[in-house]
């Protein structure tokens, strides 16, 4: 994969995530194009050179900025380059929603498919070997394993914290964004239908 199909990987991300937002329900705060104030301040990233980073830096976030954040701090910094390429795409957009949470899911599928690995958050030397091995036996799938996990770890999440199922679940009832982000990743023959998907939210009331 070469820088530029990186890049244009950010640059999808950053169309994905959107504008600006300070949604009180999101624990990430003010965000714009995927960039929480929390990320901004860690990385010290003041854009009005006041002393503080706050919900104006974020305001003032161009989406050149948000695509070199997210290249060197979520795909670079990870090692995400160093997984098989068929998960380049979505570990990343995972990393960039729900930072080293991306790498536990992997982790947790490598468990499941016979591999021994400390699910830590980390992409290191044995997360690499094994996500290869993994890659080896199921080649065609393992996208698609990854995805349905995630789309599995979003509904966990709506299911412990009701104010989250806004994000899981439309007000008319239909799959919301958190699910309909997991199955761009995801062959469509394993895309969940109306009723298994409202079958699956039905306990939310």
């Amino acid at each position: 994969m070469t820088s530029s199909d990186v890049r244009r990987m950010a640059e999808e991300i950053v169309a994905r995530e959107g504008g600006y937002v300070n949604d009180p329900d999101d624990p990430g705060g003010a965000t714009k194009y995927g960039v929480t104030i929390h990320t901004m301040r860690r990385l010290g990233v003041d854009l009005d050179r006041d002393g503080d980073v706050d919900a104006r830096d974020v305001q003032a976030l161009s989406r050149a900025q948000a695509v070199d954040i997210f290249l060197t701090h979520y795909f670079s910094g990870p090692r995400i380059a160093d997984l098989p390429e068929a998960l380049h795409a979505s570990v990343f957009d995972m990393y960039v929603n729900a930072g080293s949470n991306a790498v536990k899911i992997l982790q947790r599928l490598l468990l499941k498919m016979g591999e021994t690995v400390a699910v830590d958050g980390a992409i290191g030397p044995m997360t690499i070997a094994a996500t290869h091995r993994a890659h080896a036996q199921a080649p065609t799938v393992i996208a698609d394993a990854y995805g349905i996990e995630r789309r599995n770890y979003y509904f966990a999440l709506a299911d412990r914290r009701p104010a989250s199922r806004k994000y899981a679940r439309t007000r008319a009832g239909g799959k919301g964004g958190w699910i309909k982000r997991a199955e761009e990743f995801i062959s469509p023959r394993f895309h969940m239908s109306a009723a298994e998907f409202n079958a699956r939210v039905a306990a939310w009331g």
